[in-house]
């Protein structure tokens, strides 16, 4: 421990010892070569269960719109790069003066996603501590940056391809009849490849959560760190006291509206829907999309808070290391450093004062398992010695969505259909002025919560979100968003192919307090092997009665006059899947609901936070590991419940908070602005 005490006065004193301002990226540092990490040979070999995908000197992709921006100037593939998504790719090196990583930081943080990157920033401020930041990806491709092309990243390795173990009547209508789970691996995490919804959850989510033992998370708890992080520039809302000025994380209206985002919104007035900002406290209503984007192009948390600083000195941000394991002394329940893997090397790295786990819902309880945190007979099956028996992983809840429902029209150019919006002019409206089809969100537009007749609430509180949408999934002809999910082409060429070169749209809709409750187990102790995922979707009959419902609210939603004037008609097509079924009966909707049940990315509670009397609880309101000392976890697992959000915004929340529990704790407050 006093070699670990010596280390860290060293690197105070090379925080602290520049004199010029702007973070002081340019200063010259001299590190003793016995101070750097020594790597050692991989256990792994190399092996890991994301297969790479083939490379090619062309794009793989079959999409016009991505062939229709890379012949341009500015999108220009160099063929040497083997892929598109590598050719202009954000870089995140060691500052000027490092050889390589210390043995020793303040602060290891694992995970550069929507939290890991928010924290790294505040933890580095003001150069009173070192900060390690771990990242399995790699840094943004220029090309992610294109918000119509956000489906495509799913394609690719700026994901983990996670994929729910088989669950009989759930995805039938996707490859293998599994469900697909996606999440980021890149700087950024799951904001690097997310539709950009920015949506912060209802007061009554974050009061409920509160008031069951979680002290410091009610809404008005939260909001100023929602606050905190944001540059909202929102039409209406300039003065809104609802929304920060001068964050990092901009926050702004989609450049592209459809006339079918008016036709929602009217449709929902007719039906007494309020207009609303829905990330205020009166959130009840229908609103356009508020998106995590700058002038047209995305914004993740990485472009918001790492890029402009990823050159200070007491921040070394390291990509492609995947963590394998938390160093925990078992004795003392102390846990001191992070063993990881990268370009082939093991290193063991030690942290002076906490290892903060923020690895997202999937990775953190798995790296939570894998270093002895975890149900003692599940561990224990794999050999693992069990530090503290936690029920690390025996909580999920998730949002599932249904994107079949299908609407035709007899209009012309009201949709995005890829073949149309695919053009030289739109390409260059976009790069000159950042707007045009290619700014929108893959078509996602508008967004709307109702409380259908299946809710038992009291007030206004919402069982569903719609998302209103000038797209389908023929749209791109099954090119993007049916391989996003892994739509079965047996499916698609049934049901879709039919009507590629149709008008075509959809209203999505997400399930937000689902009843079902899933888990997630070990696949093996080799941390390169993905774990066993159990959504157990739709077990509960609640879930699927108000899922049947909001499709019926959407049929009716559609059959009023804001998008009759279009022509719009309900593809009556019945699903290969379900021809068994009346159609139009609550048994097909049903059926059609478990053929296309996606995912829509919001895994939470497998590190679940809770008081000590909860006995489900793995980290306390602090966001301390029980039983554990100097670690915790901060990211989107901690959410202990299910709450109305897309869980980016949360995620980045909870990392602003999490930065001042631990500042708060090391006497750090005082020495930032």
């Amino acid at each position: 421990m006093q070699s670990m005490k010596i280390n860290t006065l060293l690197i105070l004193i090379i925080s602290l010892s520049a004199t010029s301002s702007n973070d002081d990226f340019d200063d010259i540092v001299t590190v003793s070569d016995e101070d750097y990490a020594v790597p050692e040979p991989s256990n792994y070999n190399g092996y890991e269960f994301v297969k790479k995908q083939k490379r090619h000197t062309s794009s793989p992709y079959k999409s016009r719109v991505l062939e229709a921006m890379l012949n341009t100037p500015m999108y220009h593939l160099n063929t040497s790069e083997s892929d598109v998504f590598s050719a202009f790719r954000d870089q995140y090196e060691l500052p000027k003066g490092f050889k390589g990583p210390l043995k020793i930081y303040d602060f290891i943080i694992v995970g550069a996603g929507s939290a890991g990157s928010v924290l790294a920033a505040r933890l580095s401020e003001g150069k009173k501590a070192s900060v390690l930041l771990l990242e399995a990806g790699v840094g943004e491709s220029i090309i992610g940056s294109v918000p119509i092309l956000a489906p495509l990243l799913q394609q690719t390795d700026y994901v983990w391809p996670y994929l729910m173990e088989p669950q009989p009547g759930v995805c039938m209508g996707m490859d293998n009849e599994r469900c697909f789970w996606p999440r980021g691996k890149a700087v950024g995490g799951t904001s690097a490849v997310n539709y950009m919804i920015y949506t912060r959850g209802m007061p009554v989510d974050w009061n409920r959560i509160a008031a069951k033992g979680n002290y410091g998370w009610s809404y008005d708890d939260v909001l100023p760190y929602y606050i905190k992080s944001e540059r909202a520039n929102l039409r209406g809302l300039k003065n809104s006291p609802w929304h920060g000025k001068d964050g990092e994380l901009s926050v702004e209206d989609i450049p592209f509206r459809s006339k079918l985002s008016k036709a929602f919104l009217d449709a929902g007035q007719l039906f007494g829907n309020r207009r609303v900002d829905y990330n205020s406290p009166d959130g009840f209503g229908f609103s356009f999309i508020q998106a995590t984007i700058n002038k047209g192009k995305r914004a993740s948390s990485a472009t918001a808070f790492l890029h402009d600083i990823k050159k200070r000195k007491n921040l070394h941000i390291l990509t492609s290391s995947r963590a394998t394991r938390i160093l925990i002394d078992p004795l003392t329940k102390t846990a001191y450093g992070v063993e990881f893997q990268r370009l082939g090397q093991k290193y063991t790295i030690h942290a002076a004062k906490e290892v903060i786990l923020s690895a997202g819902p999937i990775e953190s309880p798995h790296l939570l398992m894998l270093s002895g945190v975890g149900p003692r007979e599940h561990l224990e099956s794999f050999g693992i010695n069990v530090i503290q028996n936690l029920p690390v992983g025996q909580t999920l809840y998730d949002h599932i969505s249904f994107p079949g429902l299908t609407f035709l029209l007899n209009a012309t150019q009201l949709t995005l259909a890829e073949r149309k919006i695919a053009t030289l002019q739109n390409t260059v409206q976009y790069t000159q002025y950042g707007d045009g089809p290619m700014s929108s969100l893959a078509g996602v537009e508008t967004i709307g919560y109702i409380k259908t007749q299946e809710s038992n609430e009291l007030g206004d509180v919402p069982d569903i979100e719609l998302i209103g949408t000038c797209a389908s999934l023929a749209s791109d002809e099954g090119n993007i968003v049916a391989k996003g999910i892994r739509l079965s082409n047996r499916l698609y060429n049934n049901y879709y192919k039919p009507v590629e070169h149709l008008e075509s749209f959809t209203i999505i809709f997400m399930l937000l307090h689902p009843k079902s409750v899933g888990y997630l187990k070990l696949g093996s102790k080799n941390p390169f092997e993905q774990p066993k995922l159990y959504g157990n979707y739709l077990t509960h009959p609640k879930d699927v009665a108000t899922m049947v419902a909001a499709i019926r609210y959407i049929m009716k939603l559609v059959d009023t006059p804001p998008f009759l004037k279009y022509g719009s008609t309900l593809y009556n097509k019945k699903y290969p899947t379900c021809v068994q079924f009346d159609y139009d009966s609550d048994q097909y909707w049903e059926c059609a609901v478990r053929t296309i049940t996606a995912t829509l990315h919001h895994q939470i509670a497998t590190c679940k936070m809770g008081p000590p009397t909860d006995p489900m609880a793995v980290v306390d309101p602090e966001l301390r590991v029980y039983g554990i000392r100097n670690l915790r976890v901060i990211d989107s697992s901690i959410i202990p419940e299910t709450i109305a959000a897309h869980t980016n915004a949360p995620a980045i929340m909870i990392g602003e908070k999490g930065a001042d529990l631990i500042k708060s704790r090391w006497g750090l407050l005082d020495n930032y602005a």
